[in-house]
């Protein structure tokens, strides 16, 4: 029997931040990774995807270098060099291959194990044929992707977003069923690689939790790049013939369309990566959203959080390392703190970017709160006219004390604009303590002011 005082299950941003601060704290800590250490996002989500994304639009913009007075004669890219790239990036961030990334754990007094943990008591685990006892555990294990019972699917075959960041490969045709931010991200990147693209979202918009009046501008952007999204569209049977994979699509008018594809991507949510884990045995209540925990994320079982996408929270990773954090802190102290959700974004990095701070426009008005919107379209700001990157805009919604209640960008380098209004936000100032401030010129950071100030205007 191997006791600790902390497992920590899954080897992700959450479970290594968590795992990686209770070891420097003088606490015997066993990490439980069943796959690569990493988790999701480095190995199939946000750093692989964001390299495509970054490669992808290096290529869109150098044929557009006319504009610029540039002349280069042959535009074109190696597949294979751009894949290899993406796993350099991968290698360098968890700093060598999965092997020596166990091997620095240990450097680090952590206890790494490889395999699939079972519980099989409260206070133990069994991975592979060797039990483990813990006196504390976080579960950190995230998510997978959810893919619907589509008729002929499975028979037809299909790949996700761990396929989708490492083809062998690209499609001439792909039909990507969700229009989500994993959808519109991979629906940019394969385009600009050559791929012609149909997106086939069930509800009524494309990026349906977005502050829609950007959305809708994003998406009519996306459409002038040849790709093209269709909303209300269900897909209902798929086949295979000698033509390629077709597809039977429901459509809004409620009239069936058929498209054939040579490979069909699934982006239409992602479930808890709860299988083989036993909870039953430990005790743990959860849901079909995940590890049910409370403000200090600790299950219904004391000795035992959860932390990361598993807590049916927000799924990113920087929530993820921060929930990590705090689960570390909480585990082993006699006052838990709670989760702080005072301000809380995201940015979906396609080109231009959409930036995500608090409320949308739409949430707002469902809750009848009182609110003003403010705008500063990049056109008009100097950094963008030139770098010629005019589209989009900032918009700032404000309450009557002229604090931020939203904030979402339309732009290039959106996810760089945010942070001063991360700041705003977390620390409950007025917009006013963001008017002052003298962004150099010329920057992008000055239309956040050029909006501030108009929050003195009725």
């Amino acid at each position: 029997m191997h006791k600790f005082d902390l497992i920590v299950i899954g080897a992700g941003p959450a479970g290594t931040t968590a795992a990686t601060i209770a070891a420097k704290a003088g606490r015997r800590v066993a990490l439980v990774e069943k796959d690569k250490p990493g988790g999701t996002c480095l190995n199939y989500g946000c750093d692989p995807t964001k390299t495509l994304l970054h490669t992808a639009n290096l290529l869109h913009h150098a044929k557009l270098a006319a504009h610029y007075g540039l002349e280069i004669p042959q535009i074109n890219f190696n597949w294979q060099k751009v894949r290899q790239q993406v796993v350099n990036v991968q290698t360098k961030m968890r700093g060598g291959s999965a092997g020596e990334a166990f091997k620095k754990f240990k450097e680090q007094g952590i206890e790494a194990i490889k395999g699939q943990a079972k519980f099989i008591s409260p206070h133990a685990i069994r991975v592979g044929d060797e039990t483990f006892e813990g006196e504390n555990f976080i579960i950190a294990v995230g998510n997978k992707p959810s893919v619907p019972p589509i008729e002929g699917l499975r028979q037809a075959g299909y790949i996700t977003n761990i396929e989708a960041v490492s083809l062998e490969n690209l499609p001439r045709r792909l039909a990507i069923v969700g229009g989500g931010a994993i959808g519109i991200e991979f629906a940019q990147i394969f385009e600009r690689f050559g791929v012609e693209v149909t997106v086939l979202e069930g509800s009524p918009a494309i990026l349906e939790t977005e502050d829609q009046e950007l959305a809708t501008r994003l998406v009519e952007l996306l459409q002038k790049e040849a790709i093209t999204l269709k909303t209300g569209a269900r897909l209902e049977r798929v086949e295979v013939s000698k033509e390629g994979k077709q597809l039977q699509v429901r459509l809004a008018n409620n009239h069936l369309k058929g498209i054939i594809v040579d490979e069909i991507m699934i982006a239409v949510g992602r479930m808890p990566a709860l299988e083989g884990l036993y909870l039953e045995e430990a005790g743990v209540k959860y849901n079909d959203k995940g590890i049910e925990v409370d403000a200090n994320l600790r299950t219904n079982v004391p000795h035992i959080w959860a932390a990361g996408d598993i807590s049916g929270g927000y799924q990113f990773t920087h929530i993820a390392e921060a929930q990590g954090e705090l689960a570390a802190y909480n585990v082993f102290s006699n006052k838990p703190k709670a989760f702080d959700e005072q301000a809380i974004g995201w940015v979906i990095f396609t080109d231009p970017e959409l930036a995500h701070l608090g409320k949308t426009e739409e949430e707002l008005k469902k809750s009848k709160v009182k609110y003003r919107a403010l705008y500063q379209p990049l056109k008009d700001i100097a950094r963008a006219i030139i770098k010629n990157e005019t589209e989009g805009m900032v918009k700032l919604l404000i309450n009557p004390q002229n604090q931020l209640l939203g904030a979402h960008i339309l732009g290039a380098e959106a996810a760089e604009m945010l942070a001063p209004l991360l700041v705003i936000m977390q620390n409950g100032l007025p917009l006013s303590a963001l008017e002052s401030i003298k962004f150099p010129y010329p920057t992008l950071a000055q239309s956040l002011t050029e909006t501030a100030k108009q929050a003195q205007v009725e």
